[in-house]
């Protein structure tokens, strides 16, 4: 299969591999921007509304302008270039935002510079997995419990570090602590543990980014019958819990088999992959 062979640079579509950067970018220098990772797939981008709403919401607190043609053009030109990349029935869809060139110091620039990014999706709309994960925790680092902490940003050093250590010693995903050495994530994905039969997952104020996926099943999941509550949640908790599962807006539910030699289960996570993220 090959690879995608263009993207969209604020509004132009570029061959893959065409330098559209330079070394003074705000947003290679510091990390200053954000990013939506988004499945689109049947001429549709699932929970488009809030991306689009979380998007505009972090563009706000970064100081950048979301002009009207941003705002009003940003859903086409996402569909147009995974058609135009060929993708197939689903595509993996990143899209950048970021400033332009600077110094530290300089005059902030509040134009949103932007890149779509797309690439086939295989798994489809489910992403559902018989044989679950096997995760642990990245403690090498803490994610600060501010106003920030629940953006999708670019600077992802400690997501990527905690990646890399997973990586390292083959893992398939590694959550991350906050300030308080609470639970706040993963690299990629939202936190939630069944104890009987009610659902938890840390609340915003612990640091964990604002998830798509996770605002989704906390709106759905007392609509399915589910009692669900947000509170902070340490290691110790996680270990006594009944089931543990990973939510992000590609892959939906991933249910965690093993965390630190404790095996869970996937029966209430299976039925809710079943009753409410097969038929989003």
């Amino acid at each position: 299969m090959t690879g995608p062979s263009f993207l969209n640079f604020n509004g132009a579509v570029l061959p893959v591999g065409q330098s559209i950067l330079t070394a003074d970018n705000r947003g290679f220098r510091y990390g200053d921007g954000l990013f939506e990772t988004m499945l689109a797939g049947e001429g549709r981008i699932r929970l488009w509304p809030y991306h689009f709403e979380r998007l505009l919401s972090g563009m706000r607190m970064l100081r950048f302008e979301a002009t009207s043609k941003f705002t009003t053009a940003i859903e086409q030109q996402i569909l147009e270039l995974c058609a135009v990349n060929g993708d197939g029935g689903h595509s993996r869809v990143r899209l950048t935002v970021f400033r332009g060139d600077g110094s530290l110091t300089n005059t902030i620039d509040t134009f949103p510079h932007y890149i779509i990014q797309s690439s086939p999706w295989p798994a489809g709309p489910t992403g559902w997995s018989a044989e679950g994960l096997v995760i642990d925790i990245f403690a090498d680092g803490h994610k600060a419990c501010d106003a920030y902490a629940t953006l999708k940003s670019n600077n992802y050093l400690l997501y990527s570090l905690a990646a890399m250590y997973g990586q390292e010693r083959g893992l398939d995903d590694c959550l991350v602590l906050n300030s308080h050495g609470r639970l706040a994530d993963s690299t990629i994905a939202n936190l939630f543990y069944i104890k009987g039969h009610r659902f938890y997952t840390p609340p915003l104020s612990e640091g964990c980014v604002a998830g798509v996926m996770r605002r989704y099943l906390l709106e759905a999941l007392p609509r399915a019958g589910y009692s669900v509550q947000e509170q902070p949640v340490s290691p110790e908790e996680l270990s006594g819990a009944d089931e543990v599962f990973l939510t992000n807006a590609l892959r939906g539910i991933r249910w965690v088999r093993s965390f630190r030699g404790i095996t869970y289960g996937n029966r209430l996570a299976a039925a809710v992959h079943e009753q409410i993220i097969k038929k989003m």
